[in-house]
């Protein structure tokens, strides 16, 4: 099977990149069609994946000052990519997000519930090409709040150790390791469609702290950010939900419950802190 991996220097793109070693990592603007179109010609693969995309460093208020560049990779180079791979009838895959939607925990949100947050531009973007991708054979892997046991910047737990302040309220995440195995296997079977790939049950930030805390580091500190001040440390809201695994689950996939998940990383991240 021959892959090729848009964004493969990125994040996510590293660890796809671990699954497929061999495929071809291009360095090209997913929404340049012409560019796009000649490495699809040039390397005739069976499966695209792209990895491509705007976060925002170190978070995604970035997005807010950066709207055109935000919708160049997060809105425009996905509907390329989308175009060139339905061309040449090439299977597609998508990293997506479930940071779309924000509400009551009580019922977690399925592939089949519409975004409903728009509190943040990333949010925005990535509510409209998740919709937009629903009319098309296209795998759309939706993940939350990745972590792994690395000190990478871009690793949750990373990024979260760095504030002093942190809210406690529950979330989806996705533990990488996990992810891959179940991206693996949906590629295996030509899957299409939003599929939710979450560790079961909820985490929230503050919790993770106290974790950190517990196996890391005893010595750090931090104190709990509650919602109505969230205003006050960023400049654009933050989605704040759960989401239904059913779907993936029905597919014979299992993920571990999310602190089991999240032990395991921290357990990892002091074996390296301490080495």
């Amino acid at each position: 099977m021959k892959v090729v991996i848009f964004g493969s220097k990125g994040y996510m793109g590293q660890y796809f990149l671990t699954l497929y070693p061999d495929a071809a990592t291009p360095s090209v603007d997913i929404a340049d069609i012409r560019a796009v179109g000649e490495v699809l010609d040039s390397e005739k693969p069976d499966v695209v994946i792209n990895c491509a995309g705007k976060t925002g460093r170190p978070n995604v208020d970035w997005c807010e000052d950066h709207k055109e560049e935000t919708i160049h990779s997060n809105v425009v180079g996905p509907l390329v990519l989308v175009e060139e791979c339905n061309k040449r009838n090439i299977y597609f895959v998508h990293l997506g997000t479930g940071c779309v939607y924000s509400g009551d925990c009580s019922t977690p949100f399925s592939e089949t519930d519409a975004p409903n947050f728009f509190g943040s531009f990333y949010s925005r973007s990535k509510g409209l090409i998740d919709q937009l991708l629903n009319d098309f054979p296209v795998l759309n892997i939706r993940l939350r709040m990745p972590f792994d046991g690395t000190s990478n910047d871009r690793n949750l737990i990373s990024k979260i150790k760095k504030y002093d302040r942190l809210l406690d309220t529950e979330n989806s995440m996705t533990y990488i390791p996990d992810l891959l195995n179940a991206a693996q296997k949906l590629i295996e079977k030509r899957a299409t469609g939003p599929y939710n790939i979450v560790n079961p049950g909820a985490m929230t930030p503050f919790r993770i702290m106290e974790l950190y805390k517990e196996i890391v580091d005893p010595s750090h500190t931090f104190e709990l950010l509650r919602e109505e001040d969230l205003s006050d440390v960023a400049k654009a809201g933050r989605s704040s939900c759960v989401l239904s695994g059913q779907k993936l689950e029905s597919e014979g996939i299992a993920m571990k419950p999310v602190e089991e998940a999240v032990r395991e990383a921290l357990e990892a991240l002091k074996s390296t802190e301490n080495s």
